[in-house]
C-alpha cells in the first residue's frame, strides 16, 4: 500500500507491521529476563511503543474508519488520502524511538506531539463519518468520546513525562499514560469492535442488545475507577472496580456466547480470535482481582516479580489484544481489499469470499499456537515460585513458549501477505465458468 493513499486498509496493514515488529523486540526482552541478561530499558520502550502506538492503536483507529464508512463509499476509500495522518502517525513513532534508543526526551516529547497530531486528524475522520449512526449501529457517543480521550489523554501525559513537566508526580503521570491508553482506549475499543464485528460475521443480531447499552454503562464506570485506583494507590478501590468489571465483562461475554450459540454460522478466523480474546480479557480480570487480594496482605501471601507482573500483564497483551486484533483484520481487512480492487458488486462479493478463504486457513493452528503460548507465559511465571530461573523447567517453557508465538505471528503475516498479493485478475473467467464453485 502506498502512503500517499493513506487508506484505512493501509493504516491497518502498516499498524500490523509495527505490531509484528514490536513483538519481535518482546519475545528477545522475555529471553533476556529469563536468561539472567536483561535488556537495556530502552529497549523496552522500544517494545511497548512500537506495539501499542504504531500497531494496536493504529490498527484500532484504521478498523474504525473501515466501520464508519458506508458500504457504497468503499469502494473509494483508497481516494480518501490522508498523508499528513499516516506520515504524522508513523513518522512520529520513529522520530519517537530514535529518541528512546538516544535517551533524547526532548525528541521523544516533540515525536509525541506529532504522533497525537495525527491521532486527532484520524479521530476528527472516525467522528464525522459515525455522527449520522450514533443512535442505531455504531454506538452512543459518549463511549466513543470516553475512548478516544483515553487515547488523546494517555498520549498527553507521555508528552508531559518526556518534557518533564510535574516531576514530583512523575509516578502518577506514568501510570495515567500507560492506562488511559491501554484500559481507557485499547480495551474499550476492542470490545465496541467486537460487538460490531461478531453480529456481521454470524448474519444474526445481538441476543440481547439492551442487555449491551446497560452493561456498557458499567464497563466503563468500572475502567474509569480502576484508572483512579491504580492512581491513588488504592488497592480497595482496584479491587471494588475490578469485580465490576468481572460483571459487566462477564455479561457482555455471555452475550456473545449465547447469540453465538444461536447463530447458524460454522466458524471462521475472525469469529474464532474474538471469541477466544473476550475469554482471556475475563481470564485477565480475575487474575487481576487475585493479584490485589494478594498485594492487600502484608507481607503478600506470594511473592509478585517482574516475571509475575509481565505474565499477567500479557495474558491482556497477547491474549486479549492481539487476538481481538487479529481476528478484527481477518474479518475487515478482506472487505477493504475487495472493495478497493473489484467495482461490481458480484465479482466483489466472490473476490471478498476468496481473499476470507485465505485468512481462514489453519485458523485452528494459529489461534491454539497464540493461546497457548500466551498460557504458557503465566505457566513460566508461576514455574518460579519452585524452581530457580536456571532451572531446565523454566528453560523449557521459555523457548516452548517463544516457538509457539513465532508461530503464531508467521502464520498469520504469511496469511496476509498472500491474501494482499492474490490480485482478481482470473475473477472473470472462474466466475463464468464455474458459477457454483466455493472460492478457494
Amino acid at each position: 500500500m502506498r502512503a500517499r493513499d493513506s487508506s484505512p486498509l493501509t493504516f491497518c496493514l502498516t499498524g500490523f507491521t509495527w505490531l509484528t515488529l514490536g513483538s519481535m523486540l518482546g519475545l528477545a526482552i522475555l529471553i533476556g529476563l529469563v536468561r539472567g541478561t536483561p535488556l537495556p530499558s530502552w529497549v523496552r520502550s522500544l517494545h511497548v511503543h512500537a506495539t501499542l502506538i504504531g500497531g494496536v492503536a493504529q490498527i484500532i483507529l484504521g478498523g474504525l474508519l473501515l466501520l464508519v464508512a458506508p458500504p457504497e463509499s468503499k469502494a473509494n476509500l483508497g481516494s480518501d488520502a490522508r498523508p499528513f495522518t499516516f506520515w504524522a502517525l508513523n513518522g512520529g513513532v520513529i522520530v519517537m524511538l530514535v529518541g528512546f534508543w538516544l535517551h533524547r526526551d526532548l525528541v521523544v516529547g516533540i515525536a509525541g506531539l506529532v504522533v497525537i497530531a495525527g491521532v486527532l486528524a484520524l479521530i476528527r475522520g472516525i467522528w464525522t463519518g459515525a455522527r449520522p449512526t450514533w443512535n442505531w449501529s455504531f454506538g452512543p457517543s459518549w463511549y466513543i468520546a470516553l475512548l478516544f480521550f483515553g487515547l488523546v489523554g494517555g498520549s498527553i501525559c507521555g508528552a508531559l513525562m518526556a518534557f518533564g513537566v510535574f516531576p514530583e508526580h512523575h509516578g502518577y503521570v506514568r501510570l495515567a499514560h500507560i492506562h488511559l491508553v491501554v484500559l481507557g482506549f485499547a480495551t474499550l475499543a476492542l470490545i465496541h469492535m467486537m460487538h460490531q464485528i461478531l453480529p456481521t460475521v454470524w448474519s444474526t443480531t445481538l441476543a440481547h442488545p439492551r442487555l449491551v447499552r446497560f452493561t456498557t454503562i458499567f464497563l466503563a464506570m468500572g475502567v474509569v475507577a480502576l484508572i483512579g485506583g491504580f492512581l491513588n494507590s488504592s488497592v480497595p478501590v482496584e479491587m471494588l472496580a475490578g469485580a465490576v468489571l468481572f460483571v459487566s465483562v462477564g455479561l457482555l461475554i455471555g452475550n456473545l456466547f449465547g447469540t453465538w450459540l444461536s447463530s447458524a454460522h460454522t466458524g471462521s478466523a475472525a469469529s474464532d480470535h474474538l471469541l477466544v480474546s473476550s475469554f482471556f480479557l475475563l481470564f485477565t480480570v480475575l487474575l487481576g482481582i487475585l493479584i490485589g487480594a494478594n498485594n492487600w496482605s502484608s507481607p503478600p501471601v506470594l511473592p509478585y516479580g517482574t516475571l509475575h507482573l509481565v505474565a499477567y500483564t500479557h495474558m491482556a497483551f497477547v491474549g486479549f489484544i492481539m487476538n481481538a486484533t487479529m481476528g478484527t483484520c481477518s474479518h475487515l481487512l478482506p472487505i477493504a481489499l475487495a472493495a478497493r480492487r473489484v467495482a461490481g458488486h458480484k465479482k466483489r462479493t466472490l473476490y471478498c469470499d476468496q481473499l476470507a478463504a485465505i485468512m481462514n486457513r489453519w485458523r485452528s493452528i494459529q489461534i491454539a499456537t497464540l493461546s497457548l503460548g500466551t498460557m504458557g507465559i503465566g505457566i513460566l511465571a508461576t514455574l518460579t515460585w519452585n524452581v530457580p530461573l536456571s532451572s531446565i523447567y523454566i528453560h523449557t517453557t521459555m523457548w516452548t513458549c517463544v516457538v509457539l508465538l513465532l508461530a503464531s505471528f508467521l502464520l498469520f503475516a504469511v496469511k496476509l501477505t498472500a491474501m494482499v498479493s492474490k490480485q482478481p485478475k482470473h475473477l472473470a473467467s472462474h466466475h463464468e465458468s464455474s458459477p457454483t464453485a466455493t472460492p478457494s
